[in-house]
Order: C-alpha cells, then structure tokens, then sequence
C-alpha cells in the first residue's frame, strides 16, 4: 500500500491512548531493571535470536522502545513486515553485508553508488569479493552460488539515474536485492513492492529532514531483520534514542516535503536545462509504475569542469554549499570532489561522475544569479577540530 499523508501521521502511534499521551515518548535509559531473573532470561534469549521486542529490553545497545517505535513506523511506510534502524545509513549497508553474506562471499553491485557506499564494497574492508555488473543485463552473468546480494540505487548517486529493480530482481534470481531508495523516499518508491528483499535509506536525508539527524534503516521481512537485529547487538549500531524520536517527529511531515521540494526541483531542472553556462541537467523521469515522481534531487554539468563548478558553489546565495540533501532548504554540493572522492577515478569517469558536475540537492526561493561569478567571501575562523574535506562517513 503506498504511504498516505494520513499513514505518515499515524504510522508507530498506535498505543498512544493506552498510554495517555498525545505526542510519543522519548526513553533514554541505558539498563533496566530486572527483579523477576527468569523474565530476564527470556528477555535476553529473545533479543540474542533477533526478536524485534520482549518482555524487558535489558540494557540500550540491545533495544530501545523509542526506536522500535520509529522502526515500526517506518516498516509502515516502506510496506514491509520491519525496519531496523541504525546508527547511520553506512551501518545499516554494513550489518545488512554483514548478515546476508556470511556464508556466500560474493556481492554483485551495480554503479553508481553513493561514495560512501562504493568505497564500502570497494576497499575489501569486509573482506567480500565485489563483482561490479555492467548495468542490469550484467546482473545474470555476475551472480554465482556463492553470491550473497545484489547492491543498487536507484536513482543512482548522484548522476540520478533510474534502474528497474523488478529487472534485477529477475535477473538476481535466488540472490536477495538491496535498493538505496534515499533519493525516492517510500513517498515516490517502494523497492519491495518490486521484489526487492530489503529497501536501504539514510534516515538522515529526507525522512528526518532537518539536518539534525544521523541515522540508517533497513526494512524487509521479519525473518531477515532479524539478522540484522543479531548484527546490530554484536556491534552496537543502535540508534540513539534521542535520534529515533526526532525522526519520528519528522515523519508526518514527509509527503509534504518531498512533494513540495519535487515542484521547486522541476522549475529549477526546467531553468538549468536552457542556461548557457550548463551542458547537461540530470533529473529524473517518474513512469508512473516504480518511481511515482521525480524527486528534488538533480545534478547538472558546468561548462569549463571543475573551475566552473567551483565557481558556481562559490556564487551561491540562498543555497548552502555542503554535503548531505534532504534538508528543508537546498544544498548544494560536488560529487566528485566531495561525496565521491572515495571512489576510484577511473569508476567515476566510468560512471558519468565528471569534474563539472554539481549537484543542488532540493530547492530554495532565492534570486537568480549568473552561473559562474564567485562572489568574495570573508575568511573564516576554522573551529578547532574540523576538516578541510569530508569523508564517505556523512550518509
């Protein structure tokens, strides 16, 4: 069932007249208290096989009632039987390799990726034998019996292109797909709806939406969250608690937002597409079937490559220049010097990311101003701790 405005407001507040509140509770607790040991006992068994809840949640890097809340509402909205939330989307994408390919190494993955996530899967930190596919006819050849999942997203990061998932599904075969549905939302997309066995998101983008908060999901049937429940304990990737409250907050608003910021997206597509001083506009095209509508994210080429792309993120006014997307305002960032620097040079140009193309991810009210005229800015006073560039943990 696609995500209605009614079902983003209610979603995970279904025992809130039980417990007489109207807004949903917030609990910080790291340990429990447990007089009755044979509860415990049970508690601790349950949680340690994956179980989504019990009778006492024991101590806070096992379970916490205001995540699971958030999880439930989420795993509404994604049309799953769960979600599991984590502590970013990175460690979402790492317990979700960590859990299906423990026994089959082999991961097929098709580029372009979010930086963080290609680097993932491309440094051997995890010790996986990553097969990259040639686009979705490449998924069939790739897969092997030792192939544990396929990895995609779509749109694609952050050139926005678009992969059918009930292709690679049928391509995958037996093989589980996971989808990044960042850029989408459960709003525009539904990965599982076409086959695909778990639905990926950074939780800090469009589903919290405020830039205050870092957090991952995974959603997909109960049977396979509870791997990643089993993964999450081991390497303590739960979400804080403060953090699954503020994404809960957020979601009733989240239709609003993403078809609000998808209407000022088109007029900013529409405007790129004719100015002199871009060669290319990427945006998406919704087909009414798997991607329900465009979206708010969209990339365009500089003419003259980096310096002009410099250029333009120097100019910029209203916008703010600064990785990430899904905010309430517009972001406005350089893939191939930023988020994707992680990634090889040679991957990137393979990829379409060039050295031009920039990515205004959302869209503000503010005036128009000519492409490439930076405007001078006065020095800044560095905060003590802070670095010049940014890594691929941002997601």
């Amino acid at each position: 069932m696609r995500p209605s405005t009614t079902r983003a407001v209610h979603a995970g507040r279904d025992d809130l007249a039980v417990l007489g509140v109207h807004a949903p509770p917030v609990d910080l607790s790291t340990t429990y208290p447990l007089p009755d040991l044979g509860d415990g006992v049970a508690s601790v068994d349950a949680l340690a096989a994956g179980a989504a809840c019990a009778a006492s949640p024991v101590y806070g890097r096992v379970h916490n009632p205001t995540v699971y809340r958030v999880e439930r509402a989420l795993a509404e909205l994604d049309g799953t039987e769960e979600a599991v939330c984590f502590a970013s989307g990175m460690a979402a994408l790492t317990a979700t390799l960590l859990a299906t390919c423990a026994a089959k190494r082999h991961v097929v993955a098709l580029r372009p990726l979010y930086g963080g996530s290609d680097n993932l899967l491309a440094s051997g930190l995890l010790g996986l034998d990553v097969e990259w596919a040639a686009g979705i006819d490449g998924v069939a050849p790739a897969v092997r019996e030792d192939t544990g999942l396929v990895v995609l997203e779509t749109p694609q990061n952050p050139t926005l292109g678009q992969i059918d998932i009930e292709a690679v599904v049928v391509a995958a075969g037996d093989v589980p797909v996971l989808v990044d549905n960042t850029f989408a939302t459960p709003i525009l997309q539904q990965p599982s709806r076409h086959g695909a066995a778990y639905t990926l998101q950074s939780a800090t983008k469009f589903l919290s939406g405020h830039g205050d908060v870092v957090a991952g999901v995974v959603s997909c049937s109960a049977e396979r969250a509870a791997g990643l429940r089993q993964v999450r304990i081991a390497t303590g990737a739960i979400l804080h608690p403060l953090a699954a409250y503020l994404l809960h907050r957020s979601l009733p608003t989240l239709p609003f937002r993403v078809r609000e910021a998808q209407e000022r997206a088109r007029v900013l597509a529409a405007r790129l597409q004719g100015h002199p001083g871009v060669t290319r506009v990427h945006y998406p095209v919704a087909d009414g079937r798997q991607l329900l509508g465009p979206g708010s994210v969209l990339a365009f080429e500089a003419a003259g490559g980096f310096e002009a792309a410099a250029a333009v993120m120097a100019s910029v006014t209203l916008i703010t220049p600064a990785v990430s997307l899904g905010c309430v305002d517009t972001l406005i960032e350089h893939p191939a010097g930023l988020t994707h620097r992680v990634v090889d040079e040679q991957a990137r140009a393979a990829s379409g990311i060039g050295e031009g193309a920039v990515a205004p991810l959302g869209r503000a009210r503010g005036r128009r101003r000519p492409l490439a005229r930076p405007r001078k800015r006065a020095p800044r006073r560095r905060q003590a701790g802070c670095a010049r560039g940014v890594t691929s943990a941002e997601q």
